[in-house]
């Protein structure tokens, strides 16, 4: 791995092919990246969005890594990355006048969470 970070340990988790547009996820994981996860998991649940639920089951996963595999507390842990990618559209046809057809493609992305120990600096 080529990673410019310090060497505290990191646990990852990823969410594929939800069902959203990855702008409207990167509008939620923009708040909540750098945050602490006690503040992160607050932010989310009192948000107005739809993709706060995906969002939540990534984080959630992420933080059990790092407790189960790396022995890490949740309490100390920071999101110290977080991003959303575009992932493939499902194509679906509406029928339009005169015998036409329009194409609605349902837009799907990746959710990628890191979680790093808090840093005092």
């Amino acid at each position: 791995m080529t990673s410019s970070t310090s060497t505290a340990a990191t646990a990852q988790a990823h969410g594929r092919f939800i069902r959203g547009s990855a702008s409207k996820v990167r509008r939620v994981l923009d708040q909540i990246r750098g945050r602490t996860y006690r503040d992160a998991l607050i932010m989310l649940e009192f948000m107005p969005y739809r993709s706060t639920g995906p969002i939540t089951k990534v984080l959630r996963s992420a933080v059990a890594n790092a407790e189960n595999n790396l022995g890490l507390d949740p309490a100390n842990l920071v999101i110290s990355s977080a991003s959303a990618d575009m992932g493939p559209s499902m194509k679906r046809y509406r029928p339009r006048a005169q015998g036409r057809a329009f194409q609605i493609k349902k837009q799907t992305c990746h959710i990628s969470i890191a979680v790093a120990v808090q840093t005092d600096s």
